[in-house]
């Protein structure tokens, strides 16, 4: 899970878009397809593989941001008997890629989409991600098309993943979904995202997992100027994450029953993180009574309040070991289950943003129809762990590194500024240094100097430094 989500609303000015472009050329993020990954993924789009199995019929939307056009799922939601039937259409990837192909190749080396503030580094060619692969409203498209039936609790009953040609009716974003939720004018399969999300989190609370509502950070533009503040995550956001999540287990399900797979997995915290993160809390003034989880207690934190709120973003701590483990002849491994699902658990939802989702499409679709897997499936096994977790290490460079750029951009001309905040974070053996979050702008940078920090208490600063070129900004106490 990222650290922290970072967008920026508008075109950047031209300082903030120099760092950045300087930022891919340093961390040798490419800028564009080589022409012959362009021409193959040109000559794919046109004539895909297309599944006899027509599902046109099924009325389905997808809900993204609103400027997404690389929209990897679909869904419809109804209604069946007592329980509920989730239609959940993921796009097909490999109906565009040729296995050891150009944009095969590429996508192997580039492992996951990249996200600057300012742009996009797709996984795939735009004339796939965000054209003939991608489930844009009204148009054909080949599907992982899965069918999963819950009981009245939201209980999986059963699974079932088919090849299929699928259409989308709409393009929904988070907030305009949410507001038709709460006015009650959404029609059913729509409405049906908060009482079937709901009972998915009621799961969610009965086997322990954690769901993490971790603010985002947004840059907006607004009279030639630019302001930052925290968004914190809308309830359709997480009904939206609950359906992605059950599609996740049913497939993890399914490989481990069939013996072959690639598992998103991430073990149990050691008592030492769990313990730091009660002294932040302790240091935050958030009650931990030891009678209550860490599960528990995170349910109980509400994003909009600024100690809740820093106290999530080091949540995201414990999910640092999280990683893709292979398995295969029923040979299954020591860990199955990912500690945050609190379940097996498999990425499988977004293969036009994410390499590894594509690979387990394929194993579910081959373990459903009693098949073995394709052998340039069985192949690329062995190297897609360590393939994703250099992706992965690439995107949170990336991720830290435009932190530290946004920020210093929109503070440069602020440097000797005094600002209100709380002190968030302090090194374990260096209490004059640690991490200091403004009450505004919506920032959390690095304080260092002066005595021993107050670790939850409020404190004056100083901005010292705030270089985009250096991408760091610095405080000190007043």
């Amino acid at each position: 899970m990222p650290r922290r989500h970072i967008r920026v609303t508008g075109a950047p000015e031209a300082p903030l878009r120099a760092a950045l472009t300087a930022l891919r050329t340093e961390l040798g993020v490419p800028e564009s397809f080589s022409p012959q990954v362009e021409a193959e993924a040109e000559r794919t789009a046109k004539a895909p593989s297309l599944p006899p199995y027509d599902a046109t019929d099924i009325p389905f939307f997808t809900l993204d941001p609103p400027t997404s056009l690389d929209l990897d799922q679909a869904m419809h939601l109804s209604r069946q008997g007592t329980g509920y039937r989730v239609h959940y259409a993921i796009a097909d990837v490999a109906a565009f890629v040729a296995p050891g192909g150009e944009v095969d190749a590429e996508a192997h080396r580039r492992a996951t989409t990249l996200y600057f503030p300012d742009e996009r580094v797709p996984l795939h060619p735009a004339v796939l991600s965000e054209g003939a692969a991608s489930l844009l409203p009204g148009e054909t498209r080949p599907a992982a098309l899965w069918t999963i039936d819950l009981d009245a609790d939201g209980r999986t009953v059963t699974a079932d993943v088919r090849r299929a040609v699928v259409r989308s009716r709409a393009r929904l974003d988070y907030a305009a979904v949410q507001k038709q939720i709460d006015a009650g004018t959404a029609e059913e399969p729509l409405a049906l995202l908060k009482e079937i999300g709901q009972a998915r989190e009621r799961l969610e609370v009965e086997r322990g997992g954690i769901s993490l509502n971790v603010p985002e950070q947004e840059i907006v533009q607004r009279n030639h100027a630019y302001e930052l503040s925290f968004r914190a995550p809308l309830p359709a956001d997480g009904w939206n994450a609950q359906i992605s999540l059950l599609t996740g287990m049913a497939a993890a399900d399914l490989m481990v029953t069939a013996g072959t797979g690639v598992l998103r997995t991430l073990p149990a915290a050691p008592d030492g993180a769990v313990g730091r993160l009660r002294r932040t809390a302790q240091a935050l003034h958030i009650e931990w009574p030891h009678h209550v989880s860490y599960s528990q207690l995170i349910r109980s934190l509400d994003p909009h309040q600024p100690h809740h709120a820093a106290f999530l973003q080091e949540c995201t701590t414990l999910l640092r070991g999280a990683g893709y483990t292979v398995f295969r002849d029923r040979q299954l491994p020591e860990i199955t289950t990912h500690a945050a699902v609190a379940a097996p658990y498999a990425h499988c939802t977004a293969p036009i943003r994410r390499l590894a989702d594509r690979y387990a499409a394929e194993i579910c679709l081959a373990a459903v129809a009693g098949e073995t897997p394709p052998d340039w499936v069985l192949a690329a096994l062995d190297t897609l762990p360590h393939e994703m977790a250099d992706g992965a290490r690439r995107a949170g460079t990336v991720e830290r590194e435009c932190v530290d750029i946004v920020e210093a951009a929109l503070l440069q001309d602020r440097v000797g500024e005094l600002f209100d905040g709380y002190v968030v974070e302090v090194e374990d053996h260096k209490p004059a240094v640690g991490k200091v979050q403004l009450d505004s702008p919506a920032i959390i940078g690095r304080i260092e100097g002066g005595g021993d920090l107050p670790l939850g208490e409020r404190l004056r600063v100083r901005l010292t430094q705030a270089d985009p070129g250096s991408a760091k900004v610095r405080f000190a106490p007043a």
